[in-house]
């Protein structure tokens, strides 16, 4: 099988923004998806009564709102790309009295009663995975970041996977599920790892393997087509891209620009030690799976293995390091500012951190968690 890699500028972006609809009145979840999207679509007159909005698209369930930017050229034209809709999609639910807000998971709303998006490949996937499908309530942020080549996207995923404790540390935001705090940083992590091909990526030594793994895949039937492999971290050959999925939804734009800056200057950098006939190292695929558990129980007080040596540090100290090796790659991507951002992160602490905060200053009541994310999505933090 010959999977062609499409053609795509170095390093530029496309994000994607998963919101739940939250009901104004009660604080749970809200099937109105649909509805929203009809106002929507009633707004462009270009589009069908059944085409899709091209920036704000229809997920697994009716609570749910994903917005997509275009192909950016930089972090700050992502953020433009997604303010826009994400403003398009506010005035749309105010009609129907619905909030918006992200975080992993929604801390308290029942995962089993949540209705599902009326499409064939929705309903395919729930039926295959029955009750694990029923549980996946959860929301994340997903970066694409252009490569000039398909021979380096395996390396490049290698790198990314280095760094995934990091991504899952900076961004864990699901420590409730259905009204109990799970004692982990992001329970999101480790539901939707359930899912068939979900998870952490296989690694391959070259472009070939990863054809052969996707000739396995399609016939033993084990899926139909390449979208339907949903590692944390792909190559999405149609795109010409890696897509980094590791994380948890971001409650604020500011956040979730921190995460695509902080994708984008490593792939860069990634990039640049290929064109310069250099290597990527790995780590065993055992050291890769405890930096995932450690990252999604403890997030940013997780010890995480560095290398293949098995050596440790504390993850955020580690982040502070790369943040300055990165600084030369994002000014040259126009980026310095959206990755300070990711310091503020690790300073004022993540999403599972304060609504734990907000939780406790209100004797364990939750609602004033979703209160608290939503106020966040309006007005960002107030430091």
């Amino acid at each position: 099988m010959d999977i062609h890699f499409g053609e795509s500028a170095q390093s530029t972006l496309g994000v994607e923004w998963e919101l739940a609809l939250i009901d104004a009145a009660s604080g749970e979840l809200t099937p109105q998806a649909d509805a929203l999207l009809g106002v929507i679509n009633q707004e462009h007159p270009e589009l069908q009564a059944d085409e899709e909005h091209p920036h704000i698209k229809r997920e697994l369930l009716l609570n749910t709102l994903e917005l997509v930017t275009g192909v950016c050229g930089s972090v700050a034209e992502a953020k433009e790309d997604l303010n826009r809709s994400l403003s398009t999609v506010r005035e749309a639910g105010e009609r129907f009295g619905v909030e918006l807000m992200c975080s992993g998971t929604h801390p308290f709303s029942q995962s089993r009663s949540q209705p599902v998006t009326d499409k064939e490949r929705y309903a395919k996937l729930i039926d295959r995975t029955q009750w694990w499908g029923s549980q996946m309530v959860i929301y994340g942020v997903h970066v694409h970041v252009g490569l000039d080549s398909k021979f380096k996207a395996l390396p490049v995923l290698d790198g990314l996977v280095n760094y995934f404790p990091h991504f899952q540390a900076l961004s864990a935001s699901s420590p409730f599920w259905n009204g109990e705090d799970t004692g982990y940083a992001s329970q999101r992590a480790l539901l939707f790892q359930q899912l068939p091909t979900a998870g952490l990526p296989f690694q391959f030594d070259d472009w070939r393997g990863y054809e052969h793994y996707v000739e396995d895949m399609m016939t033993t039937g084990v899926i139909d087509q390449l979208s339907e492999i949903r590692w944390d971290i792909r190559p999405v050959p149609a795109l010409g891209t890696i897509e980094m999925r590791v994380c948890d939804g971001l409650a604020t734009l500011e956040e979730v620009g921190a995460i695509a800056a902080l994708t984008q200057c490593l792939v860069q950098s990634f990039s640049d030690t290929l064109d310069n006939g250099g290597s990527i190292p790995t780590m065993p695929p055992w050291h890769v799976q405890e930096n995932k558990w450690r990252a999604a129980r403890y997030g940013l007080d997780a010890i995480i293995i560095l290398d293949a040596q098995s050596n440790e540090r504390l993850v955020t100290d580690d982040l502070i390091e790369l943040l300055n090796k990165l600084e030369p790659v994002a000014k040259r991507l126009d980026c310095a500012s959206e990755l300070a951002d990711v310091e503020r992160i690790i300073r004022r602490g993540a999403g599972y951190q304060r609504q734990r905060q907000v939780a406790a200053a209100h004797q364990g009541e939750l609602r004033p968690v979703v209160d608290d994310l939503v106020s966040l999505l309006r007005s960002g933090y107030q430091d």
